[in-house]
């Protein structure tokens, strides 16, 4: 009984490895950032910046909001698939998922936060410093469920997705004055927020972070919202809002060289979709879309979060229509495509 007990647990363990190894090169998706990337975290915390009801996740498995800031699903549950590991990557503090889920894929992602932990008490959510805590939290979790080998085999080939700064920009430096005080040009407020970027980046390499893709900002001038306030141009996009978010990629592309240089082992790729997302915008029927000026739900120029009422009578029937989904976020149909974007030009050397 005794040698039939060992060779059963033998070939559990085997197996266990060899599912979490034969996908390929990356075990695991582990997500760090805001809205674009939260699949539900900020259900958990008191905050309106929340998502987990309808019409959002309409288009998801069996139509139910799960927190995701769109329809369907979001770009890391369509890179999470296309490496061969689940179709969805679940929120770290979502108590319907265990440490053997999270083995595979978890996210600490909070919408409405930033680089700045200033941004993150706009809305009072998750801090990245915070995002970070939890990711430590579940290095314990992980260690203790699999064992100190496998684990930190996990944590070193995981691919980790990093999507923030937005929020530091429009929900911080141009509607509250204290940063603006602080830095009386954006160009300031950038070099701060790429200072407050490397730190991040350091602090998980140390952690045992080595594979990351870091998307840049889009072309946030064009988001619904911002052209809707946009009167004096007659709603177009705001160049300004635009010319700061490529400035600031510019220097997340610097970031990006530099840490590869000084960090030995460390992978982080520049993952810019900010032409293709213009792209999108500018041609919607190049890419199977009719509408980009404005969201599907409600009149999709200013609705998000809470605003965007189930009961709505203006909510788009079709959201694949759709470049977005509210006044913010892509639909989920955007999120697919530049999900496959990043896959193809950034993301491959992963694979």
């Amino acid at each position: 009984m005794g040698k039939g007990y060992t060779v059963c647990l033998f070939i559990i363990e085997i197996l266990l490895h060899f599912s979490i190894s034969s996908s390929g090169k990356v075990p695991a998706i582990i997500v760090f950032g805001d809205s674009s990337v939260d699949s539900g975290n900020n259900n958990f915390i008191p905050t309106i910046a929340r998502s987990n009801f309808e019409p959002y996740g309409r288009d998801f498995f069996n139509g139910n909001p799960t927190g995701r800031f769109s329809n369907g699903r979001i770009p890391p549950d369509f890179i999470s698939e296309a490496f061969g590991l689940k179709p969805t990557v679940p929120a770290y503090l979502d108590p319907a998922f265990n440490i053997s889920d999270f083995a595979t894929g978890v996210c600490f992602a909070s919408a409405g936060t930033g680089f700045d932990n200033a941004t993150s008490n706009v809305a009072d959510v998750i801090p990245l410093w915070k995002e970070v805590e939890y990711y430590k939290e579940y290095q314990k979790k992980l260690r203790a469920h699999l064992g100190n080998e496998k684990a930190n085999e996990i944590i070193r080939e995981a691919l980790y997705l990093v999507s923030i700064g937005t929020n530091d920009f429009l929900e911080n430096y141009y509607t509250l004055s204290e940063r603006r005080c602080q830095f009386t040009k954006v160009e300031e407020y950038e070099d701060f927020l790429i200072g407050l970027a490397e730190n991040f980046f350091k602090e998980i390499y140390e952690l045992g972070a080595r594979k990351i893709s870091l998307t840049g900002l889009p072309p946030m001038g064009c988001l619904p919202l911002e052209r809707a306030i946009n009167i004096l141009e007659y709603h177009d996009c705001v160049e300004g809002y635009n010319d700061v978010a490529l400035e600031f990629n510019g220097k997340l592309e610097w970031l990006v060289k530099k840490l590869n240089k000084d960090l030995p082992g460390f992978q982080i790729v520049d993952a810019n979709a900010y032409t293709l997302i213009l792209q999108i915008i500018a041609q919607p029927s190049r890419f199977g879309f009719e509408e980009a000026g404005r969201g599907c739900c409600g009149t999709g120029r200013f609705e998000m979060g809470f605003l965007c009422d189930p009961k709505s009578p203006f909510t788009c029937k079709d959201a694949n229509k759709y470049v977005f989904w509210d006044a913010f976020h892509p639909s989920e149909k955007t999120s697919q495509i530049v999900s496959n974007y990043l896959i193809e030009k950034h993301l491959a050397k992963f694979r």
